[in-house]
Order: structure tokens, then sequence, then C-alpha cells
């Protein structure tokens, strides 16, 4: 079973105002909606689980209603760290065999593509990221904020989302990593690459579409990514 786990915990605080980034308005929907519809779109997605904080799930269940989607089977509170979302979602889940996408619900514009990608890499590997080139001349800094070194640009990637495993996989990553004092992580990638450094994650190719909603700037970005992405449909 393929199970899309959007994780839509987060505070959104470099966004500025109060309302969570996932749930601010772009093209139409708020974020969320858009990121849900293209799991909720996809042929090979069985399942959407959603995490977000307690004091956003209702709002979440009636946006669930509202746009009457059939595959949202779960929505869970979430923890204060994103791997704590991670972690409510495996607890859902305890079927080893199942295969967990886990996706930010601020990439509203993740494609049906990239999507069917990773679900098809899941079939050869037990762990898969979605990255994109990297366009930038990437600088090491020390801290004195002087140049260290500059890595060569041609093995860089800028990760994105989904990330997905094989339940098992990343089920063991976290269970080692509650045993380490020292644990810490900023996705799940980055625990089985540290607590199961002999599993291979391989990278699905990612788009320019698929940013992640940060900065308030960001929201202009996503209006107008949204608008040529229609207008490419339409030719």
């Amino acid at each position: 079973m393929n199970v899309a786990i959007i994780l839509a915990g987060g505070s959104g605080n470099r966004v500025g105002g109060e309302t969570p980034k996932q749930f601010l308005q772009v093209a139409g929907k708020q974020v969320i909606e858009h990121s849900i519809d293209a799991f909720e779109n996809n042929a090979l997605i069985d399942e959407i689980c959603i995490v977000t904080r307690a004091d956003y799930i209702q709002e979440v269940e009636t946006l669930v209603a509202r746009n009457r989607y059939k595959k949202v089977k779960k929505v869970l509170n979430g923890g204060k760290e994103r791997y704590e979302s991670s972690m409510a979602a495996l607890g859902a889940y305890p079927d080893d065999k199942t295969n967990l996408l886990f996706h930010d619900a601020v990439r509203p514009l993740v494609s049906d593509k990239i999507i069917t990608a990773c679900i098809e890499a899941l079939q050869h590997y037990n762990a898969v990221t979605v990255a994109a080139r990297t366009t930038d001349t990437i600088l090491s800094v020390n801290s004195r904020e002087c140049i260290e070194f500059i890595p060569a640009r041609e093995a860089l990637r800028n990760a994105q989302t989904p990330q997905c495993f094989k339940a098992k996989i990343i089920r063991t990553a976290y269970e080692r990593a509650q045993a380490d004092k020292d644990f810490t992580t900023t996705d799940d990638c980055g625990t089985v690459k540290r607590y199961l450094p002999e599993e291979p994650i391989y990278v699905v190719p990612g788009d320019s579409y698929n940013i992640k909603l940060t900065y308030k700037e960001d929201l202009l970005l996503l209006e107008q990514l949204f608008r040529l992405r229609n207008q490419s449909s339409n030719q």
C-alpha cells in the first residue's frame, strides 16, 4: 500500500502573521489543499494521512470534508519537531511493508510525475528522496565568515519532498535515533543516512516548481508558478 503522509505541523514564523503558512491562500486554495490534491489525484496513492497541529485538526477535518477527499483516512496530531510528526505517522501504520511518502504540506506544486517516479523507485530501493540539481555555486564558510572551500556543483542537489521509505526502514532508523541522546535531525532521510548508513537512498530528479513556501515573498512566486503550470496544461 502506498500512503502519502502530509506533514502540516509547522508554524511558519518566517512568513509572518498568525496563520501557519500551510493554511494561507494561494491560487484560490489553501496551500495544504493543493498538496493534498496532488496525492489525491495520483493513481498509485492508496491512502493519505495528514499530520498537523492539535489546534488545527478541526480545520483540516473541515477542509477534507469540503473537498470530499476520498483518500484521506487519518488526521493526526503531530509534535513540536518535524521528526515527532513523522513518528506519529509511523505509529498509525504498523505494517512494515507499507510504502510511506512523507511530503511537506508547504510544497503545493509537487507534480504527478515526481510522485509516480518515487513509487516506482520504491520497487528497487527501500529509501527514496527527491532533489533538484543545484544551479548556484555553494560556499562553505568558517566561523569568521570566510570561504573555507567550494564544493563541486555537479555533485550537489537541493533536497525536496516527498521522502519515501518502506515503513520498516524508517521505523528502524527512528528506533535507533531514539536511543541516541545526541539525536538531532531536520528530515527523515537524514535520520536514515545517520542510523542506517548502509542503506542506499535513491534520488529522484526534482524540478523548479516543487518549491517550499518559506518566506512571505514565496507566496507571489507560487502564484506565478501556478499560473504558468495552468497555462502549460491548457496549451
